[in-house]
């Protein structure tokens, strides 16, 4: 599904590289989770694959379902099927959730070539989507994100992915600043959006969330590449032991 090969990226303001050949596939119906210090590129991979500005790629492909990802405009995208959840989602004052919610599902479903949903049927999906989700119905009456505590935009940001139903989730360090209350709503959400067809890819400092969002493979990150891959229980190693013994191994 989202095949990642020898990624390099620079920082377009400086000579910078940030990315040094990463290569990392996920796999239909996968999660996968990225571990690693800070510095290390993680959140930078996140930008890179959703066509955010400031950086370059100078080396290397990154294409879903076949389709190369970094030929097309951050819109083409998302309408291609990448969803990337932020660290710190944006407040939009004056948008209504509704609003916002509507135009964005219908400027994907016309970039598709599908019709786009009548004011009813949106109405009625987003209320029904909302339920399965846990989430209080008042929500979508509020501007987007605006007064939200940081449990809220985060659970925002899972009706929007319920709605726009990407192939390929990105987390960006989902997990950050929430409680524990709040993170366990958050992976519920993930969690009921697992199909067995969409793929995950969950940034993440910490075990804690892959307590509750399950992941099929952890990768550790470290100065701009992927350096070790496993299943659930490397996460519990770093958790344990820090990278240190990891980031050894490599040297």
């Amino acid at each position: 599904m989202l095949n990642i090969n020898n990624l390099h990226v620079q920082l377009e303001d400086e000579d910078k590289q940030i990315l040094k050949g990463v290569d990392l596939t996920v796999e239909a119906g996968k999660v996968h989770a990225i571990m690693g210090p800070n510095g290390s590129g993680k959140s930078t991979l996140s930008y890179v694959l959703s066509g955010k500005g400031g950086y370059v790629v100078t080396e290397g492909t990154a294409s879903l379902d076949g389709q190369d990802l970094l030929d097309l405009e951050a819109e083409e995208r998302a309408a291609a099927g990448l969803f990337l959840a932020f660290q710190y989602p944006v407040e939009i004052p004056g948008v209504g959730n509704m609003t916002f919610l509507r135009t964005a599902v219908n400027a994907q479903r016309k970039a598709r070539g599908e019709d786009e949903m009548s004011a009813a049927e949106f109405l009625k999906e987003v209320r029904a989507t909302a339920k399965s989700l846990k989430i209080d119905a008042d929500m979508l009456k509020r501007p987007v994100n605006v007064g939200f505590s940081g449990g809220e935009k985060k659970r925002n940001e899972i009706l929007q992915m319920a709605m726009l139903s990407p192939k390929m989730c990105i987390l960006d360090e989902t997990d950050s600043g929430l409680d524990v209350d709040a993170m366990k709503l958050v992976a519920e959400g993930v969690n009921a959006l697992r199909d067995g067809k969409r793929g995950f890819l969950v940034i993440t400092h910490y075990q804690r969330l892959l307590d509750h969002i399950k992941p099929d493979v952890v990768h550790i990150m470290a100065n701009g590449r992927i350096i070790k891959s496993g299943g659930p229980e490397l996460a519990l190693e770093v958790e344990n032991n820090g990278y240190a013994d990891i980031l050894a191994e490599v040297e």
